[in-house]
This record gives C-alpha cells, structure tokens and sequence, in this order.
C-alpha cells in the first residue's frame, strides 16, 4: 500500500506513529504485543507503508491463506504456518534472513488475540540464531498510537532480556485488553 494513502487512512482513523522508522535497518525481527484483535492486522499494514518499509513481511496461520483470502495475504508479504505441524520454524526464518539483504519478519509473540499466560518464545530465539536486533511494536489502543521501540540485540538470557519488553509495553493497551498477555 503506498505510502501516502497510509498516511492519510491513518490520520481519519486517529491514530499517529511514533518511534524508531523501520528503514533504519536492513534485517531485525518485530513483534507486535498485545495483539488482541483482527483491527491489529490492518494497523500493522498500514504503519508499514506509512514507513515505505516494503521489506518487512508477516506470518499467519495457515488457515488464512487459502481461498478466498490466500493471494492478498501473500500479496501483502505474509508465509503462512502450519501451527499443527512440528516444524523448524526459527531454522527457516534464519535462511531467509541469511539470503536475503533486506529482510523484517513481524510475529505476534502471543500467539492468539485471546488471552494467553504466555510468549512463544521463536521471535527470542530466531533473532539470537540469525544474530539481529529485535523491535518492539505496539498498536496502543488507550492514545490511538502505533508505537515503535529502538532495535535492541538480544543477550542470549531470555529471562533477563523480558525485563525489556515488560518495561515498553507496560502502559501498552489493546483493543480487548483482558485478552492482553500479562507480563
């Protein structure tokens, strides 16, 4: 989606961006916390091209990318995954942020807009193996702003570097925030 029209949807609907631009660098992974509607989706598109960040790319289920839906998902930069499948993930998403010289990957840590006790811990590990920064992004429903973090390396101490992300999306509110993991 080009960059002004995203802009412009953007500013009728009310909200603004604010933070680190995703052209800053060439190969990170994102994750979006809390994600607790299907409104996420579409925010997400549209800050990346408000940003003309073409580079950053998506994974959904599976289930979303057949027919009818399957091409504008893919379209739209998303690699579907088998949720039901054992697979190696991480081991894939690293040989594509190998290959590739301008590569962003956006997970949903959560997992599901419903409630959650947990993180699924792939974006931690896919980002130490592949050796690249992670940024944080939040759609804070609470001021209507799509919030974007500085990139950080992880440590390789995934306890340790939780601390960080509990400190940006501390005051960080979804639509449904009872669905909202708790950190």
């Amino acid at each position: 989606m080009g960059q002004i029209l995203s802009k412009l949807i953007l500013r009728l609907l009310g909200w603004k961006i604010k933070g680190w631009n995703f052209n800053g660098l060439d190969k990170y992974v994102i994750i979006e916390i809390p994600h607790t509607s299907n409104w996420d989706f579409p925010l997400g598109i549209f800050l990346r091209g408000a940003q003309a960040a073409s580079h950053v790319k998506f994974v959904g289920k599976k289930s979303l990318f057949k027919w009818p839906f399957g091409y504008l998902f893919k379209a739209l930069g998303g690699y579907p995954v088998d949720r039901k499948k054992s697979q190696n993930f991480v081991d894939s998403m690293v040989e594509i942020l190998e290959k590739e010289d301008r590569f962003a990957i956006c997970l949903a840590p959560e997992g599901t807009r419903s409630y959650t006790d947990s993180l699924k811990t792939g974006f931690y590990y896919l980002a130490v193996k592949a050796k690249v920064p992670i940024v944080m992004v939040s759609f804070n429903y609470a001021k209507k702003e799509l919030v974007v973090a500085e990139p950080f390396m992880p440590s390789g101490n995934y306890d340790a570097d939780l601390s960080i992300l509990k400190a940006f999306y501390a005051d960080k509110v979804g639509l449904y925030p009872e669905n909202a993991f708790k950190f």
